[in-house]
């Protein structure tokens, strides 16, 4: 099957003296919940206007500004902003490598598919793919998209070759600033050991498509009936449990090994709703 839509680049992914002409396709399904502001007297969408201290701006006085301080900008001009862009670079090249556990989850922003360009490049394509995973590497390099410059990581998947969009170090919030406050605390090691026995009887091999977006399911719901003028039938959430203030850890930890629900155990959502 063809990948549908524009693809988001056309270039060169390189290894070594390796060169592949791909394509890329962004991994992402946009959710189809969005909703709209709209005037309930006419059922006409709002627009909205772009105002400064409540009056409406004329589109041609607006100008691009970078704040240096509160409410203090650098006004830029199109010209400047141009000269700071970087010119598409038509090559990926994957300059290292490292396994690909070694990347904090906290740095992956984006998913896209890498796809050959045409029936040429699969050899190539193919022996790349089977070379990350068999070591289980992914490629890191610097791709320009949009006059923007983008950190990415490259991996084998079953079918093909996904990249990875990720944070540079200085997009990610400093730990210490949230958990600096946090006491350190001597844990009972019996305690560690029940939670260590709760989690190992609940791994499983991970399948997204067990759990289910419930609002989403429940917004689409409520669409289809007031569309098709019937009642609208408000359910109500289950009651949250309610419990002392103070948790016994070891009597809720050893319920929920033994599988005592009432500990708060609790499965996971059923596939269902709207398929896509």
């Amino acid at each position: 099957m063809a990948p549908t839509g524009r693809p988001y680049w056309k270039g060169f992914i390189k290894l070594s003296l390796v060169q592949i002409a791909v394509q890329i396709y962004s991994a992402v399904e946009p959710s189809s919940s969005g909703l709209n502001q709209i005037h309930k007297p006419s059922g006409k969408r709002v627009n909205y206007v772009k105002t400064v201290a409540g009056e409406p701006v004329d589109e041609a006085d607006i100008v691009k500004g970078y704040e240096v301080s509160e409410g203090n900008y650098v006004v830029l001009e199109p010209e400047e902003l141009d000269a700071v862009r970087l010119e598409s670079k038509k090559t990926l090249d994957l300059v290292e490598f490292v396994s690909v556990d070694d990347i904090d989850p906290r740095y992956f922003e984006a998913p896209y598919y890498l796809v050959p360009e045409d029936e040429f490049q699969i050899e190539g394509y193919r022996v790349i793919q089977a070379a990350l995973g068999r070591k289980r590497k992914l490629g890191l390099g610097q791709i320009t998209m949009s006059g923007r410059e983008y950190l990415v990581a490259v991996g084998a998947l079953e079918q093909g070759l996904a990249m990875y969009i990720l944070r540079y170090a200085n997009e990610i919030r400093a730990a210490d600033k949230y958990f600096g406050e946090i006491p350190d605390a001597k844990v009972n090691p019996e305690l560690v050991d029940l939670a260590a026995k709760l989690i190992a009887e609940n791994t499983r091999p991970f399948d997204a498509g067990q759990f289910r977006n419930t609002y989403e399911v429940r917004l689409h719901e409520l669409v289809q009936q007031k569309s098709k003028g019937k009642k609208l039938i408000v359910k109500s959430d289950e009651e949250r449990p309610k419990g002392a203030n103070v948790v016994d850890l070891m009597e809720a930890l050893k319920k929920s090994v033994k599988g005592d629900k009432s500990a708060g155990k609790t499965p996971p959502a059923k596939k269902g709703g709207k398929k896509k």
